[in-house]
């Protein structure tokens, strides 16, 4: 059975940063990609950042140059360091991942809270 694992969202003050990661378990197979979703308050769930098994990235624009997604293939982990993070980056993050024959699993998410 595949497992995402989440950590790392809590409260942090406008300016701030936070690292999210992800693990991922129970797949044989490969990860084609891994991604991170979010989902504000009265929003629909949006990916924010993306990452191929050969370190291709892809940025949603409202966080492109403040966060960077990284990945350990060895490892299968996945994680978000969010830097100068504004009120608007207060959501629910969501680890995805796409297996190379075209399975998805999501995690349950980790809340993030940007305030003063």
């Amino acid at each position: 059975q595949v497992q995402l694992v989440e950590s790392g969202g809590g409260l942090v003050q406008p300016g701030g940063s936070l690292r999210l990661s992800c693990a991922a378990s129970g797949t044989a197979q490969s990860i084609f990609a891994m991604s991170w979703y979010r989902q504000r308050p009265r929003m629909e769930r949006a990916m924010v950042a993306t990452i191929t098994i050969d370190g291709k990235t892809g940025y949603v624009g409202s966080v492109a140059g403040r966060f960077t997604i990284s990945r350990d293939n060895a490892k299968n982990t996945v994680d978000l360091q969010m830097n100068s993070l504004k009120r608007d980056d207060t959501g629910v993050y969501t680890c995805y991942i796409r297996t190379e024959s075209g399975r998805e699993y999501w995690g349950q998410g980790t809340q993030v809270t940007v305030s003063s």
